[in-house]
């Protein structure tokens, strides 16, 4: 007889979890929807949220749910400055020339994380890490409650500013022509230094909401996570933030019910498989033509 009650507590952590895959994902699209550029540093931002989280708890103790009042700005004006003083130099070359320069970046990230912290795993161990929230007969972890909820958070501000603000006007119409965008007094520099902040303050704020829950690796995890922001990213289809957003809960839920039914060691791949086979039966996404462009 199937389990109903297995099978909702597991599409509830899928969601939960995919909801920050999301917000990894949402990130990579907005860079590559104004820039037209994959970034793989991306998943180096989260893991530098993750370390950020792991430094604060360790000297003052602080939550890492609280981290986040410092690490979105924070990742945000280091983003923009990356943007500015690096990739700006780049950015009438060749496209691989700038995904070269986001290599480069990554390189230096994952480096000087391991110079600084070494190769040892580290996480956030909090008291309410096993706890979990009953809601009827399924039970919700609170770990990644908190996580949901600061992704719901975040997307929601990023939404009003896309559509709610002349800064968000001017990064569609940067991103929809940008020597259009130029020609009525828009500065697209200033645009691609605020998207490309944006992107790291939402990948950043992505590791501090996973750090209770995972492991930081300077070597392997920021690997990782950019493969998750790709598979997201195309899921949905590249430019689509809506679609980047359906794409992170459908990889949450691939993921748990994967690791539930068939076998937990495969975790990750299950999410790979079901991205290959979105490639090969809609190229573009499976949104790539319905859900607006950034």
């Amino acid at each position: 007889m199937f389990d109903y009650v297995s099978f909702f507590q597991n599409l509830s952590n899928g969601v939960l979890i995919g909801a920050v895959y999301a917000l990894i994902g949402v990130g990579l699209t907005l860079v590559f929807g104004v820039m037209r550029t994959i970034n793989f540093a991306h998943g180096d931002f989260v893991v530098l949220g993750m370390y950020f989280a792991v430094v604060l708890n360790g000297a003052l103790g602080w939550d890492p749910y609280l981290t986040l009042v410092l690490a979105i700005p924070l990742g945000f004006i280091v983003g923009a400055l990356i943007q500015k003083f690096v990739l700006t130099r780049v950015i009438d070359a060749k496209p691989e020339t700038m995904m070269l320069a986001t290599l480069g970046v990554s390189l230096v990230i994952g480096n000087l994380l391991l110079l600084v912290f070494g190769g040892e795993p580290k996480s956030v161990n909090m008291p309410y890490a096993a706890s979990t929230l009953k809601l009827g007969e399924i039970r919700i972890s609170v770990v990644l409650l908190y996580a949901g909820l600061a992704t719901l958070g975040v997307i929601a501000a990023l939404y009003l500013l896309l559509n709610k603000t002349e800064v968000g006007r001017a990064i569609k119409a940067t991103a929809e022509n940008r020597l259009g965008a130029e020609l009525v007094g828009i500065n697209t520099k200033k645009i691609q230094a605020i998207v490309f902040g944006l992107g790291m303050a939402l990948a950043v704020t992505a590791g501090v909401s996973l750090i209770p829950l995972l492991f930081a690796s300077p070597v392997t995890t920021g690997a990782l996570f950019t493969l998750k922001a790709f598979v997201v990213t195309v899921l949905g289809g590249l430019g689509n933030i809506g679609a980047a957003i359906i794409g992170g809960l459908l990889l949450g839920v691939v993921e748990v019910m994967g690791a539930s039914y068939l076998d937990s060691a495969y975790r990750d791949a299950y999410g790979l498989l079901v991205f290959v086979v979105v490639l090969l039966v809609k190229p573009e996404g499976l949104f790539g033509k319905s859900v607006k462009r950034v």
